[in-house]
C-alpha cells in the first residue's frame, strides 16, 4: 500500500470495498463480507449522507498553530465556526495554550466558477502567512474547486518557496465518495506527504534493515498513540494512565499535535491505534516507508477489549506480567464499583448506533452491564470490523449499515422500542422524539474509554433510565416527517443488493436452485 506519491488518495470504495447499504443480521453480513459481496449494494432512495470535508475539518481544526483554508464557496466553511470554541477549550486541556486555530475561505462566487479560483486560493496563502505566521498552511479542497479544475497542488508548488509555513493540501471533496470516513485518508495523506516527511526527502526502510530498527525503536518504549476527534481529553487521560503504568512513552497525534509533532511519528516504537476506522491508512504507510510496526485491532471500550488493547501492546514490549498484574488490580476494583448499577440496568433494550469498531465495543459493554442488545446501526462496513463481529454471541442480531439515513432509524425505533437508544450526535435529537431515553455514543466532555470509561457509562445509563419522563412527553407532543404506511413497510426495503457481486458459495446455491 504506497499511494503517498499520488495526489489524492483512493477513497474508500476502492481502496477497502467499504459498504455503506445493508439491512440484516450479523451472520448474513459476516458471510457476505468474507465473499466480498457487499460493494454493489445502493439505495433506490437516500434521506442524507455524511461528507468528507466536514469530517476532515474535525481532525484539522484541532492542529496547533496551523490555519485552514477551505478553498470553496464560503458556506463549505461555515461548520468550522461550531467547532472554534470547542476546540480553544480543549487545547486550554491539553496545556497547548488558548489560541484559536483560525481559518479562512476563499469565498468562490459565480465569477469563479466560470474562470477559476486559483487566485482567491494564492491571495488566500499569502494573507495568512502575513497574518498568523504559523507552522502549517492547511488547504481544504471542497467540491467546487475540484469540479472546475483548479490546479490546487500547482499553486502550492509554487507559493511554498515564497512561505515559510509548510504547506499541505488536503483533498477531501465531498462528491468523490459516499463513504465520509474516506476524510481520514485525506488528512493522513497530506500529513504524510508534507508534515510526516517533506517529500524531498524520500525516505524507505529496506527488508534487511527493519528488525535491526525494530529492536532500537523498540527499547525506546515510545508509541504513537492515535487519537480520534470523537474522544475526549479524559479518555486521553485514562489511556495515558494504564500505558505509563507500563513504563510507555507517548506520542498523542493528530488531533490537538503541533505540525512539528508528525515527524517524530517515524521513530516511535510502536503505533496504536484507538480505531482501525480512522488511521489504518497512516500506520500502514509509517510501517512501508519508515518500518514502524502497528496495532489496530479493537477499540478500548469495554473491560473485554480494553484488557485486549492493554495486552497487545504488552506483548509487543514483553511486559505481560505486568500488564496481567495491572488488568487483575483495574477489573477487581471496577466489578465492586459496578454492583450498585447492575440492577437498574439489568433486562433494559437498547439500540446502538455509531461507527463501525466503537458500536460493536459498546454492544459487549453494554451485555456486560446486563442490558440486551436489540440491533446495531453503522456508517459503513469493512474488513476491519470483521474480527469483532465474528465474536458476538447472538448471529441473528440485526445490523443495520446506513450513512445517516434517518428513516430507516426511525423506523427501527418504532419497530423495535427500545428502552435506550445510543446513538451518534446528530443522530440522538431524532430519537429522542420518539420516546426512548437517549445517551450518546461519545462525547467529547465525557469519558468512554479504559476501565474509567466503564464505570462512567454504567453511572450515566443508570442515571437516564431512572427518570425517562423528559423523553416519554418529547414524543407524546412532536410528529416525525414519516407517514403510518413507512412504518408498516420493511425498515430496509429500499436497500437493493441487486448488483451486487456474487460470491463463491452464494453462486453455488443460486446454481443448485
Amino acid at each position: 500500500m504506497d499511494y503517498v506519491r499520488e495526489k489524492a488518495p483512493p477513497v474508500r470504495e476502492d481502496r477497502l470495498q467499504t459498504c455503506n447499504a445493508y439491512g440484516g443480521n450479523c451472520c448474513d453480513l459476516a458471510g457476505k463480507s468474507k465473499q466480498g459481496c457487499l460493494i454493489g449494494a445502493r439505495r433506490t432512495f437516500a434521506q442524507a449522507q455524511g461528507c468528507q470535508l466536514n469530517l476532515s475539518l474535525a481532525i484539522l481544526n484541532t492542529i496547533r498553530d496551523s490555519v485552514i483554508i477551505v478553498h470553496g464557496p464560503i458556506g463549505c466553511g461555515g461548520s468550522s465556526a461550531s467547532s472554534a470554541g470547542i476546540n480553544k477549550n480543549f487545547l486550554k486541556l491539553r496545556d497547548a495554550g488558548a489560541r484559536d486555530v483560525p481559518w479562512i475561505n476563499t469565498n468562490l462566487g459565480n465569477n469563479e466558477v466560470i474562470g477559476g479560483g486559483e487566485a482567491n486560493l494564492r491571495a488566500a496563502i499569502l494573507h495568512a502567512e502575513k497574518e498568523f505566521r504559523p507552522s502549517a498552511i492547511i488547504i481544504v479542497n471542497s467540491c467546487v474547486p475540484a469540479i472546475i479544475g483548479d490546479d490546487i497542488d500547482g499553486v502550492v508548488a509554487e507559493l511554498q518557496k515564497e512561505v515559510n509555513a509548510r504547506l499541505v493540501p488536503v483533498h477531501c471533496e465531498g462528491f468523490k465518495t459516499r463513504i465520509s470516513a474516506s476524510a481520514y485518508d485525506s488528512v493522513y495523506h497530506g500529513i504524510l506527504r508534507n508534515l510526516v516527511y517533506p517529500p524531498e526527502h524520500e525516505a524507505r526502510v529496506m527488508p534487511d534493515e527493519l528488525e535491526d530498527l525494530k529492536e532500537k525503536y523498540r527499547l525506546s518504549r515510545t508509541v504513537n498513540l492515535l487519537n480520534v476527534a470523537s474522544m475526549s481529553r479524559a479518555d486521553e487521560v485514562e489511556l495515558t494512565r494504564l500505558l505509563k503504568a507500563l513504563d510507555l512513552n507517548l506520542n498523542i497525534m493528530p488531533c490537538y499535535a503541533h505540525p512539528d509533532d508528525f515527524q517524530g511519528a517515524t521513530e516511535a516504537a510502536l503505533s496504536v491505534c484507538i480505531c482501525a476506522t480512522h488511521d489504518d491508512y497512516f500506520v500502514e504507510h509509517l510501517k512501508e516507508r519508515y518500518g514502524v510496526p502497528f496495532i489496530i485491532s479493537g477499540i478500548p471500550i469495554g473491560i473485554r477489549y480494553t484488557n485486549q488493547w492493554i495486552m497487545e501492546i504488552a506483548r509487543f514490549f514483553k511486559l505481560e506480567d505486568a500488564a496481567r498484574r495491572l488488568i487483575a488490580a483495574e477489573t477487581g476494583e471496577l466489578e465492586q464499583a459496578l454492583i450498585p448499577y447492575r440492577e437498574v440496568l439489568r433486562g433494559k433494550r437498547v439500540l446502538i448506533g455509531a461507527g463501525e469498531i466503537r458500536v460493536l465495543a459498546m454492544a459487549e459493554l453494554l451485555r456486560y452491564l446486563g442490558l440486551e442488545v436489540l440491533g446495531l446501526r453503522v456508517h459503513h462496513y469493512d474488513k476491519f470490523a470483521d474480527a469483532m463481529l465474528s465474536e458476538m454471541p447472538d448471529e441473528k442480531l440485526m445490523y443495520n449499515v446506513a450513512t445517516g439515513q434517518p428513516f430507516e432509524q426511525a423506523n427501527l425505533l418504532a419497530r423495535l422500542q427500545p428502552d435506550l437508544f445510543v446513538g451518534h450526535t446528530g443522530a440522538n435529537g431524532l430519537a429522542a422524539k420518539q420516546g426512548p431515553p437517549i445517551m450518546p455514543a461519545f462525547q467529547q466532555s465525557g469519558i468512554y474509554m479504559g476501565y474509567n470509561g466503564v464505570f462512567e457509562i454504567a453511572r450515566k445509563l443508570a442515571r437516564k433510565l431512572r427518570n425517562p419522563a423528559f423523553n416519554r412527553n418529547l414524543a407524546a407532543n412532536t410528529r416525525l416527517p414519516y407517514v403510518q404506511e413507512w412504518y408498516d413497510q420493511d425498515p430496509f426495503s429500499y436497500i437493493d443488493t441487486g448488483d451486487m457481486p456474487v460470491g463463491p458459495v452464494e453462486a453455488e446455491q443460486r446454481n443448485a436452485g
